[in-house]
């Protein structure tokens, strides 16, 4: 049986949260765990793999959710399932699913949402519908959001949608926005800004500090991380500097 361990705001600091786990004398460490004990506090759910095993679930209320997704009330967000290395194939993902889908119903929750991607950092589409999720929207290019219903709920919830007009609302230059919430983005800005010099472009990094600016300033559904270029979407995953030269190139 898979063991997992709930993270909360007693135990974050002698457990962690599975990213960044060599360095936790990082500046990008250490806003990952102000982010979290704040999230905490608006229940925010953080299991981790036990017994050796390399993954975690990460999931809160809907209408707190760090993805942007509207409407979502009735719902638990689901924002990272996230299994590596050895663990793969075992099972253990099924298991944090589970898991997070147990707390919800527990919990009185209509279901449970997701934000997918068919490219990186987000859960795979395949990954839920073996799970008896929908898809419920689509946005290009390959994001969707799926819902596994326990009960009949007032609304669905649905994407923040106007992806274009947010990009274009960061004007021109390179502009980078991020979230405390993946410990990884900073080193991701680092790299924008270095291209950002080296083509001589203006730099902007913008740092979302609420849910709500979230799903009001990104230009994609993960709302997490995003780098734009006068106007246009470059990427919304973390590029190393040679890779945002060239996809500007």
């Amino acid at each position: 049986m898979t063991e997992i361990i709930a993270v909360t705001a007693n135990t974050v600091d002698r457990l962690g949260f599975f990213c960044k786990m060599s360095a936790r004398k990082t500046p990008a460490w250490k806003a990952k765990r102000d982010w979290l004990m704040a999230r905490f506090a608006e229940g925010l759910q953080l299991r981790l793999l036990g017994s050796g095993e390399r993954g975690f679930i990460e999931f809160m209320p809907g209408d707190k959710a760090w993805r942007a997704v509207e409407g979502a009330g009735g719902f638990v967000v689901i924002h990272c399932l996230w299994v590596v290395g050895k663990s793969k194939g075992k099972g253990h993902a099924s298991a944090l699913l589970t898991g997070a889908e147990t707390w919800a119903r527990d919990q009185g929750y209509h279901g449970v949402a997701a934000v997918t991607s068919t490219g990186n950092w987000l859960i795979a589409p395949g990954v839920l519908e073996h799970h008896g999720y929908e898809a419920v929207e689509t946005v290009p290019p390959g994001f969707g959001l799926m819902l596994k219903r326990f009960s009949n709920a007032p609304a669905t919830p649905r994407l923040s949608g106007d992806w274009d007009a947010k990009a274009a609302a960061c004007g021109p230059g390179l502009t980078v926005l991020r979230s405390a919430q993946c410990p990884y983005l900073e080193d991701a800005a680092r790299h924008a800004k270095n291209a950002a010099d080296k083509l001589g472009l203006a730099f902007t990094d913008r740092l979302i500090e609420t849910a709500a600016d979230l799903r009001r300033l990104a230009p994609t559904p993960y709302g997490t991380y995003a780098i734009v270029h006068d106007g246009r979407l470059v990427s919304y995953h973390y590029l190393l500097e040679k890779q945002i030269i060239t996809a500007l190139a």
